[in-house]
């Protein structure tokens, strides 16, 4: 399967259970899941989790990516210091379409204590059902990879 159907999920130990729904969810649509993410509950870290998913995104291992903590915010920040990565992590739909739609992300990222399993699989599949716009939005989004 080529990388456009690979989407890689990774979390901490806040977030196994919520990621193994998302991972089941989105293989029934039909994506090929790399789930690298701890299957033991004993306490690990975010940062760690969240670099490995993001490398694999930026090196063209996996089209798109799904990450998960307690709050979605750590995970994201260490995603994100991977150069190619745009992840915010959104807590509603509408944010997961923006930033696909306005900012091509390319990760989101999940707050596994914020929202539920119903709320988290209606962010990814806004998330995964939304394309970039370009436009506009692909000048901007050239400013933020500027930084990398």
């Amino acid at each position: 399967m080529t990388a456009s159907k690979r989407i890689v999920l990774s979390s901490d130990h806040a977030a196994i259970e919520l990621r193994q729904a998302v991972a089941d969810h989105i293989a029934a649509q039909g994506w090929e899941v790399v789930d690298i993410g701890p299957k033991m509950p004993e306490s690990t870290h975010y940062p760690i989790h969240g670099k490995a998913a993001a490398q694999a995104v930026a090196a063209g291992d996996c089209h798109l990516g799904i990450v998960l903590c307690g709050t979605g915010q750590g995970i994201m920040m260490a995603a994100n210091k991977v150069p190619g990565i745009r992840c915010g992590v959104c807590s509603d739909a509408f944010s997961a379409r923006m930033i696909r739609a306005h900012n091509n992300a390319n990760m989101l990222s999940i707050g596994a204590r914020v929202v539920g399993e119903g709320q988290a699989l209606d962010i990814v599949d806004a998330f995964l059902g939304t394309e970039f716009e370009s436009g506009r939005h692909a000048t901007r989004v050239d400013m933020i990879e500027e930084n990398d």
